[in-house]
């Protein structure tokens, strides 16, 4: 009896795993796919006159309709290396005559600066199936809306301590924060292969935000900076997509 039952439900929901399961390889589909995505990016505008190269980190939500409409949302993290202004400039008056910083321990003190920041969009875009391997890969279109910040982060020597005027919240009368609406476009390649294993795109993207200071105070200005920015970042993207869909059997075994 119980073996007749489990026929029947076997029976029952068979059609339904028959339609989730999806050939790529022949007919659109919709899935949903989560991305992993890094960008090697080059400053524009006003971001040039204090950052140079970065990296962009990230991790996406994608659905893909059976339209190869794309729907996504993501965040990512910004992170250089290298910062594009004089210490003097950004420090003022607590750097010495020689352009050193004592520490709170009465010594010269060794610090780095880096650039850091985030970018959060939700992005909508097209997908369209030429030179590609199935109806779901191709040359892509996107365009996002969002929110993007930078600023400049300051790291000391591990062995002393901050002088005090860069102890505590100080930093943040340095750092630079700025942050407003963003937009970017992006064209790009998306391969989604026949059988899961290898699904990548590699684009090029540029973001353009229109940004104002977010700190109350700019102690070396010794005033609150007023001016608005646009920050610009052109991108080389790289990504790779674990889609959600169940791949179709083969037709035939072989035994």
């Amino acid at each position: 009896m119980k073996n007749k039952s489990l026929i029947i439900i076997l029976l029952l929901i068979a059609p339904v795993l028959a339609k989730a399961q999806k050939d790529i390889q022949t007919e659109k589909i919709s899935t949903f796919m989560f991305q992993a995505t890094y960008a090697y990016q080059f400053p524009g505008k006003d971001t040039k006159t204090l950052y140079t190269n970065n990296n962009s980190i990230g991790a996406s939500l994608v659905y893909k309709t059976k339209s190869n409409w794309i729907f996504e949302l993501n965040a990512n993290f910004i992170s250089g290396n290298h910062v594009n202004i004089d210490r003097k400039e950004l420090f003022g008056d607590v750097l010495d005559a020689h352009g050193e910083i004592i520490t709170g321990d009465g010594i010269y003190g060794s610090y780095a600066l880096f650039q850091r920041g985030a970018h959060f969009q939700g992005k909508v875009g097209k997908v369209f199936p030429v030179l590609a391997p199935n109806p779901n890969s191709g040359f892509f279109v996107q365009g996002g809306l969002g929110y993007l910040f930078n600023r400049i982060r300051t790291e000391f020597g591990s062995y002393a301590s901050p002088p005090p005027a860069l102890a505590g919240d100080y930093p943040l009368g340095y750092d630079r924060m700025r942050g407003g609406f963003a937009w970017s476009g992006e064209f790009g390649y998306l391969f989604m292969s026949n059988t899961r294993a290898l699904n990548f795109s590699l684009s090029i993207e540029f973001i353009q935000a229109y940004t104002k200071p977010k700190r109350q105070w700019d102690f070396n200005m010794m005033a609150k900076d007023t001016n608005t920015y646009i920050d610009q970042y052109i991108g080389i993207r790289a990504a790779i997509y674990i889609p959600t869909y169940k791949r179709k059997p083969a037709e035939y075994y072989y035994y």
